[in-house]
């Protein structure tokens, strides 16, 4: 009798730690907030195609009815694979217009969770992500501009950025993230590294829709307001159309759509009507 009490305490014990320790799935729905990367990574062989699109200002002077609201611009267009090489082990390569003096990029990416949410002893999910960006825009024969290109290096940039995210509840999702962006060739007034640090959150409306925020600001004395920088803004809606696949809708301040690009570059003013719509379209497909 006493045997079998034992086992049946020992089997409620084993039985409850097993429960406890459950991992907390979709902090976030998506791979990206809207400009951030979240702490998410695909499951292994699964193959995700994205395109994003960003246009041109909704308002502002080069907005408004004259560009049809920034319809008839566009300031980047992102086209791109990433592929979950383990659950916990991403790899992607994806093509960017570019809107700064860095165009038509081609850039690539390794991203790693490092640790997962459960209900009992890791209360948050961490993730990196590093990545390099070369641009294969034509030399320009002007002396002094970046696309000048003194060397073949000069045409890099790297990103590294570390995530901590943590899902409340069903309905909120909250990430912060810390990163360092180098780029091979600046102007003297510049600095080839930036630090920045971001946020982003999402919060669940309905079943299949959700409200999606995030910014970044980069520490950098150059790249504030009265120079003509501004942190990157976003706000939007995504969707899950089923199967995995999710659609999302944003508006941002941010022209570009990779962190070479969008963090160091971002000079459109929310205030002045310079937000841009915005959108991503991912299908996954299994491997």
């Amino acid at each position: 009798m006493l045997k079998d009490l034992l086992l049946v305490l020992t089997l409620i014990s084993v039985g409850t730690n097993l429960i406890g320790q459950d991992l907390i799935y979709e902090t976030f729905k998506d791979r990206r907030v809207i400009n951030n990367h979240s702490v998410e990574t695909l499951p292994k062989r699964k193959l995700d195609v994205r395109i994003g699109h960003r246009f041109g200002n909704l308002l502002g002077e080069t907005g408004g009815w004259q560009t049809f609201y920034g319809l008839e611009n566009s300031t980047d267009i992102l086209t791109g694979l990433e592929y979950g090489v383990t659950d916990a082990v991403d790899i992607g390569f994806f093509r960017t217009k570019g809107s700064s003096e860095l165009r038509q990029n081609l850039n690539g990416f390794l991203k790693a969770k490092l640790m997962a949410q459960n209900t009992i002893n890791n209360p948050i999910t961490v993730t990196v992500l590093g990545m390099s960006s070369y641009s294969t825009m034509a030399k320009s024969e002007t002396e002094g501009v970046i696309s000048s290109f003194p060397l073949p290096a000069h045409r890099l940039s790297f990103h590294a950025q570390l995530m901590l995210a943590r899902k409340f509840s069903p309905g909120f999702s909250l990430q912060i993230h810390g990163a360092w962006t180098y780029r091979n060739l600046v102007y003297e007034e510049d600095q080839n590294d930036l630090v920045s640090a971001g946020l982003s959150a999402r919060i669940q409306i309905t079943r299949v829709m959700g409200l999606i925020l995030d910014g970044t600001y980069p520490f950098s004395n150059l790249r504030v307001a009265e120079n003509g920088y501004y942190p990157a803004l976003g706000i939007g809606f995504e969707f899950e159309t089923g199967g995995g696949h999710v659609f999302q809708i944003n508006l941002t301040n941010a022209t570009g759509m990779s962190e070479t690009d969008f963090i160091p570059y971002t000079t459109s003013n929310w205030a002045d009507g310079e937000f841009r719509l915005g959108f991503t379209i991912s299908r996954i497909f299994n491997l």
